[in-house]
């Protein structure tokens, strides 16, 4: 199976299923009922991932904590613009921890960076703290958590403004796009920017670089 078709559940379950499901709803039961049921789709999608590969990743933890979001908002009687919004709130809620991390001695790239390389060597851990003493490892941590904890803001913001302007099925159709593309720069900057970096690069993939002063 091709890459792309093993990726067309993933997207129809996230791009295009809730902006059908809202569209078909809307009309007959509102559009606060019809944006709650527009997050199921996303929300079943996570719930399947979770039971096939027991991990629960970033964009998955980030469509579970919107879902409270949306039964929060809709308890406190919340208007469809807010609920509608409720991905981009909690993605700029975590890009304001970034921001915050910074004034902390390691910033919350580091500790991400660390688990994931956790979970694929036993001395991952130990390694990352070691790296840690070099002057510009710490730079890289404290430039990468910055520009992801920007970037996630930004991404806000934008998404904020085009929820105010942008009827709500416009903004369901082409917000999940305008997100993940955003996301997947900041992933292709990260990868480029910590690449710079011999010690980073060849802790995070090693074989990926050849010996070379560290620095």
């Amino acid at each position: 199976m091709s890459a792309a078709l093993r990726l067309l559940p993933e997207i129809i379950a996230n791009f295009l299923a809730p902006y059908l499901v809202y569209q078909a709803l809307h009309g007959a039961y509102g559009e606060t009922e019809a944006l709650i049921a527009s997050a199921l789709p996303p929300l079943l999608w996570s719930l399947y991932e979770l039971a096939k590969t027991r991990r629960l990743d970033a964009i998955s933890l980030v469509v579970v904590a919107s879902i409270a979001f949306t039964l929060a908002a809709t308890a406190l009687g919340g208007s469809p613009r807010l609920i509608q919004i409720r991905e981009a709130l909690v993605t700029g809620a975590v890009g304001l921890i970034f921001l915050v991390s910074l004034s902390l001695e390691k910033p919350l790239v580091f500790y991400l960076a660390r688990a994931a390389s956790a979970r694929h060597t036993a001395r991952g851990a130990a390694q990352f703290e070691t790296i840690w003493n070099r002057r510009a490892v710490r730079r890289t941590f404290k430039v990468l958590t910055a520009v992801w904890g920007s970037g996630l803001v930004l991404q806000t913001l934008l998404l904020c403004g085009l929820a105010w302007v942008w009827p709500i099925g416009r903004y369901l159709l082409f917000a999940p796009v305008i997100a993940y593309g955003l996301f997947g720069l900041l992933l292709l900057w990260s990868l480029w920017y910590g690449g710079k970096s011999h010690a980073l690069a060849a802790l995070c993939w090693p074989g990926a670089v050849g010996p070379g002063p560290m620095p």
